[in-house]
């Protein structure tokens, strides 16, 4: 297949823009992209976007998509585990209901990549996976799995185990939980490389499966996704993060606009920023701000835009990015959060999140600016499947 006749925004390093271009792509992976002056050959399929302009498939890189079913109470329940506050052995994927209604309305607004995991009711979560919003079969869908582990600190896991009369009730409780875990999983780690170094002095040590979780966290492989609200929680993070000398993301972050000077002397992946359509419905939210977006992202600190579908239903991602274009964030900085930036952030930008060579073919011909919340996708591609009940030709 060969889109011609686009307006191409690329979202690469260098912000390209192909003002009238042509994408190519086989097999699910863009194959070649250039301005239509270049175009030598044509295919048998061609796709005439019409000079409308043409985005990556956005990405949300922090949602509950799948996990918290549609129009569902208990039975549609399987983000939060709250039976024992630490869990990183559970795996988002055996949760996860791609045939859930809001994986559509996620595809038909443009999302063609998200990151779905378990809630913040317990201090260790589980195991995030990102995953395309387009199938019937989870393994099928995957793009990294998993992406991280959840960790929570703050107000969920206190009020989740206070109701259970169950530790942790303070965040002392809730940071001791984390890094009593963590050092059991790291001399798990190292007791594992000893012995595949030396088998003859070495003993393997028994299976434990809370412990193999981990050790993706240690050899780097991937973050800890840690949900953090308040500045302290931020800095707890933070202060686990370097004790383990594992790398780690920021997810709501929501006092981190206050803290920007403090948050630049460190070295992280970066922030997920939001859900900012929300109310402020607990004490650790008083300080949301509309501004925070533009603030973190104006001080140099990568920044993506999140719903945290449900609390924002993920069909609002650009109207996320919209309101914070509204209170001052750059127009082009405001799509690179929900494309580019969560892909970086969250390590799976070899695949998704720029339109380059090589790269997935997702991608979404709009019918004006994105941002615009009048203008809705005239088509989407998701590995190269365009479908054609993504077209909104009725609207």
């Amino acid at each position: 297949m060969i889109i011609i006749n686009a307006e191409i925004h690329t979202m690469d390093e260098n912000n390209t823009v192909i003002k009238n271009g042509y994408i190519e792509y086989y097999d699910g992976k863009i194959k070649d992209i250039g301005d239509m002056k270049e175009l030598t050959h044509i295919s048998s399929e061609i796709f005439d976007a019409e000079n409308l302009p043409l985005y990556p498939g956005f990405v949300d890189a922090h949602t509950h998509l799948g996990m918290f079913g549609d129009s569902l109470t208990f039975e549609g329940d399987d983000g939060n585990e709250d039976t024992d506050p630490v869990m990183p052995q559970l795996r988002a994927i055996d949760s996860i209901n791609p045939m859930d209604g809001y994986f559509y309305e996620a595809l038909s607004s443009g999302i063609t990549t998200v990151i779905t995991g378990p809630g913040s009711a317990d201090p260790v979560a589980g195991q995030a996976a990102a995953i395309k919003t387009y199938g019937k079969r989870i393994d099928k869908m995957i793009v990294k799995a998993p992406v991280g582990i959840k960790f929570a600190l703050g107000e969920n896991p206190k009020s989740t185990y206070n109701d259970k009369e169950q530790t942790p009730v303070t965040r002392m409780a809730t940071a001791a939980l984390i890094r009593e875990i963590l050092s059991k999983g790291r001399k798990y780690y190292k007791d594992k490389c000893n012995y595949e170094r030396d088998k003859e002095n070495f003993d393997e040590p028994e299976y434990d499966i809370k412990n193999e979780a981990l050790i993706p966290l240690f050899k780097k492989e991937i973050p800890a996704h840690f949900h953090v609200h308040r500045a302290d929680d931020i800095f707890t993070a933070i202060r686990i993060s370097k004790e383990f000398d594992i790398e780690y993301v920021l997810v709501h972050a929501t006092e981190a606009h206050m803290i920007c000077d403090e948050l630049l002397e460190e070295n992280f992946s970066g922030i997920l920023s939001g859900p900012i359509l929300t109310d402020r419905s607990k004490p650790e939210l008083k300080n949301q701000s509309p501004c925070a977006p533009n603030i973190l992202s104006s001080n140099g600190i990568k920044t993506a835009i999140i719903t945290d579908h449900p609390e924002t239903p993920i069909q609002y991602l650009l109207l996320c990015a919209a309101v914070a274009v509204k209170y001052g964030m750059d127009r082009e900085e405001a799509i690179r959060a929900v494309t580019i930036n969560p892909a970086q952030i969250c390590g799976i930008d070899d695949r998704v999140g720029s339109l380059e060579t090589g790269k997935d073919a997702d991608m979404v011909i709009f019918s004006g600016d994105p941002i615009d919340i009048l203008n809705f996708p005239k088509a989407v591609i998701v590995d190269g499947i365009l479908e054609k009940n993504y077209f909104c030709d009725n609207v």
